[in-house]
């Protein structure tokens, strides 16, 4: 065999030799980078390519430069998911975001406490909230606002809600933001009652007051038939009555100010218990303290708080509750929470709704003035009252300061 024969063979084992490492090291790589990018799909990471061995070092150390960029972005874009969720929790608008099959994809701080659940996974746990509720966020749309009531621990609630529509990934989604309302509503109520509270006082003083005026003059004559003085007396008795019953409404739009410092609660609810406890004794009720957290301090105006907490227990005790509770205890958001809890009759589903309305009794000699006098005060605190519960077991009026 000739010299040029040999090396010819030399040449094509070479040649082959090459031709099959480079195929089985294309190879390896194709699977090395489909392996990476298969992990990398199902975000999995917990993976790292050799780069002791001599043979593809530079490559594996390349992939694995890939992996750790990857797995930086990851970890910045989970740091700014919590930063961003972080500043939801801390506004004062709910925000959930729901997918087409009524899943919750995400909800803040906000909206669980407004909604008043622990955990929110469907909309369909709104449902034995409140059905207008569920409808709302069912139905709401970016063209319209929607409003709905429902009740929670903190009485009842009203919130006008909005939504959007996005894309999150290739899921179409809502994202519904929506506010607590209740004290604006509370607010305009207050001032429409206010200004017709001052213009019927106004025009009834002014109509009356001549009348009785006049009465007792006429009375005073001598010469004045029997009959006629028993009329004018009725009169004057009637107009006096009258004037007396409108003069009790002025106090709805003369609530002073709130003189606030800082007290135990304990202290103001003992001196109320001890204040009502001759007419607890004589309708045969007993009324407990019962605290809840400790040390609670308040910053109010003792005197009108205790006005509240009289006139709650006194309820209590005219619709022939036999035990009766006062309770305290600071929430989560730091608000104090007071609760005044009997066992007597409870308010009627049609009463419930009315009786913080000014005029609104059902009782034979009552002012209707009381509930909506005491909510007053509250709001001057920058506080709620509300009724909370009331059933066959038991009726929950609550304070709360915030």
């Amino acid at each position: 065999m000739s010299n040029s024969t040999i090396i010819l063979i030399i040449l094509a084992a070479i040649v082959l030799s090459s031709a099959i490492t480079s195929f089985i090291t294309s190879r390896k790589m194709r699977g090395k980078v489909s392996y990476m990018l298969d992990a990398l799909e199902d975000k999995e990471l917990n993976f790292r390519f050799d780069e002791k061995r001599l043979f593809g070092r530079r490559f594996n150390r390349t992939l694995n430069r890939l992996r750790n960029i990857f797995d930086k972005e990851r970890h910045e874009i989970i740091e700014q998911e919590k930063y961003f969720g972080l500043m939801l929790d801390h506004v004062r608008t709910g925000v959930v975001v729901i997918e087409q099959d009524g899943r919750v994809n995400y909800c803040n701080k906000t909206a669980l406490s407004l909604l008043g659940i622990a955990t929110f996974g469907h909309i369909r746990q709104l449902r034995p909230v409140s059905e207008s509720l569920y409808n709302a966020f069912l139905t709401v749309t970016d063209s319209e606002e929607e409003r709905a009531s429902y009740y929670n621990e903190s009485g009842k609630m009203t919130i006008a809600l909005t939504a959007s529509a996005a894309t999150i990934g290739k899921s179409a989604v809502r994202v519904v933001a929506f506010n607590d309302i209740s004290s604006e509503i509370a607010e305009n109520e207050q001032q429409s009652w206010s200004r017709l509270i001052r213009v019927l006082t106004h025009e009834i003083m002014n109509t009356v007051t001549p009348i009785a005026s006049l009465s007792e003059t006429l009375l005073n004559f001598e010469n004045v038939d029997e009959e006629v003085r028993n009329g004018l007396d009725t009169i004057s008795q009637s107009s006096r009555g009258l004037i007396k019953f409108v003069d009790s409404y002025r106090n709805l739009t003369r609530v002073a100010p709130p003189v606030k410092k800082a007290f135990y609660f304990r202290e103001l609810a003992e001196r109320v218990i001890s204040l009502t406890k001759e007419q607890a004794l004589v309708s045969g009720a007993e009324c407990i303290y019962i605290e809840k957290s400790d040390d609670i301090l308040l910053y109010a105006d003792e005197g009108q708080i205790t006005q509240i907490l009289i006139n709650l227990v006194k309820n209590a005790i005219q619709a022939e509750a036999r035990h009766i509770e006062i309770t305290a205890e600071i929430n989560l958001s730091e608000h104090v929470i007071i609760n005044v809890i009997n066992n007597g009759s409870p308010i009627s589903k049609e009463s419930q709704e009315e009786i913080f309305v000014p005029f609104y009794t059902t009782k034979q000699e009552g002012t209707g003035i009381g509930l909506s006098l005491s909510r007053q005060i509250m709001r001057l605190h920058n506080g709620t009252l509300s009724l909370t519960k009331s059933d066959a077991r038991e009726t929950v009026f609550t304070l709360t300061f915030r």
